[in-house]
């Protein structure tokens, strides 16, 4: 047996958004879910709305192994994965204050969160234009931009889970972002309004987006047609 590997401290995350076939099979898929929830990592199954999936996996846990083993066995079961992306949980710089309960839940979320089935995905990574690079800010100035970046996403509290984590070094962008909210216009607003903040307004590039409906994993493939 190869021996698990995973972050010193943290989980992985693994997201796979997928197309199915004619030849998914459907108790194959499910049977590749509830292997991985057995050999205790997270899977949430995600209806994904668009052009771009038919239904998604956000899968994490400590074995980077065990979230290849998911992976090939949903490609096994006949699902094409259209888009994947590759991180790991953290706590970052700007967030060495908060308290420790904080920091476990940023390390070790237990997800997905109750009452909040609206989903949203997407990388972004800070800027390195000239007159606009953010690695050759201040560090203080970096704090002060990314406290009040934060500020504004905490007035969502309540209606949006956010869950940032780290890809630098692991896939194409440097962050991330899973948010899960009550209605689909939480996850609109909260975006739209911390656009605003300089942090962002000036600093952040974003990638694609994924959004869609966090259900359990026979409603999610029933809306897949499977």
């Amino acid at each position: 047996m190869t021996e698990p590997l995973g972050p010193s401290t943290g989980w992985g995350v693994l997201h796979l958004f997928c197309h199915r076939t004619p030849d998914t099979d459907r108790q194959a898929v499910a049977a590749a879910v509830k292997r991985a929830v057995s050999d205790e990592h997270q899977v949430v199954p995600v209806a994904v709305l668009g052009h771009k999936a038919d239904l998604g996996f956000m899968a994490l846990g400590p074995d980077l192994w065990r979230l290849r083993a998911l992976q090939a066995d949903l490609q096994a079961a006949g699902l094409v994965v259209a888009q994947s992306y590759v991180s790991l949980t953290e706590v970052s710089e700007y967030a060495a204050g908060v308290p420790d309960a904080m920091k476990q839940a940023r390390l070790y979320p237990q997800l997905p969160p109750e009452g909040k089935p609206a989903f949203c995905f997407y990388p972004m990574s800070k800027r390195r234009d000239v007159g606009h690079n953010w690695y050759t800010l201040p560090y203080d100035e970096r704090l002060e931009l990314m406290y009040a970046h934060g500020k504004s996403g905490r007035e969502f509290a309540g209606r949006v889970l956010q869950v940032v984590t780290g890809s630098t070094g692991l896939d194409d962008f440097e962050w991330g972002v899973t948010l899960f909210g009550v209605h689909p216009d939480d996850l609109k607003e909260v975006v739209y309004t911390m656009r605003f903040d300089e942090a962002s307004a000036r600093y952040a590039e974003f990638g694609p987006f994924y959004a869609g409906m966090v259900a359990p994993l026979d409603d999610v493939l029933d809306a897949a047609g499977l």
